[in-house]
């Protein structure tokens, strides 16, 4: 029996392309000058011949940072669930 690292990732830029994962709690891919992340899941899909583990989309960050304007964390305001002891 073969051991393969490969894993198939779910939605984002590279949804449906196999990938060499190694294991990893987190997957991070530079496409077009943007962070997209994936992690893994419990699934698995047929690819390459094989039932391969299934990493999902989780976003884009700017490997910049944040930007300037985003957010003001001076004018951010308290959540009405917060305790207010």
């Amino acid at each position: 029996m073969t051991v393969t690292n490969d894993v198939v990732l779910a939605g984002g830029p590279r949804d449906g392309e196999t990938v060499q994962a190694g294991g990893a709690g987190l997957l991070e891919i530079e496409v077009g000058g943007m962070i997209h992340r994936y992690i893994p899941t419990t699934k698995t899909r047929p690819a390459d011949g094989a039932e391969l583990p299934v990493y999902n989309y989780d976003g884009m960050v700017n490997p910049a940072g944040a930007e300037d304007g985003i957010e003001d964390a001076g004018r951010r305001m308290t959540s009405p669930l917060a305790d207010e002891s």
